[in-house]
């Protein structure tokens, strides 16, 4: 694991490439302040973004994403987002429902076809 920078990366079993590295967001209110948080980490070489539902910060989180993939001349793929699903959120329909309420608060329509 020696060598470890932002740009580093680890192959999952299913073949996506995720980064070692990334910001985490717990605890930081919805906002401009997260907003410009997400904005510096990316422009620093941040390439991904942690987050939850129950944080209730998914939609600065996404904005945080857009404005800095538009400063940045980045993709939507250049951002890898990992977020987490509640426990009252558990099983198969609640688990998609609850994905599909996390993309639409996030402003983020892209997923993986890995």
């Amino acid at each position: 694991m020696m060598g470890q920078n932002l740009q580093s990366r680890v192959t999952l079993h299913n073949g996506v490439q995720m980064p070692w590295f990334g910001l985490g967001v717990f605890k930081v209110e919805e906002g401009r302040e997260l907003v410009e948080a997400i904005q510096s980490a990316v422009g620093y070489g941040y390439r991904s973004i942690d987050t939850a539902a129950i944080y209730g910060n998914e939609h600065s989180v996404g904005q945080g994403i857009r404005e800095a993939l538009s400063e940045n001349g980045l993709q939507r793929e250049d951002i890898f987002v990992t977020s987490k699903v509640w426990n009252a959120d558990l099983g198969f329909e609640s688990t998609l429902a609850a994905y599909e309420a996390s993309l639409n608060r996030l402003g983020l329509n892209y997923r993986s076809t890995a």
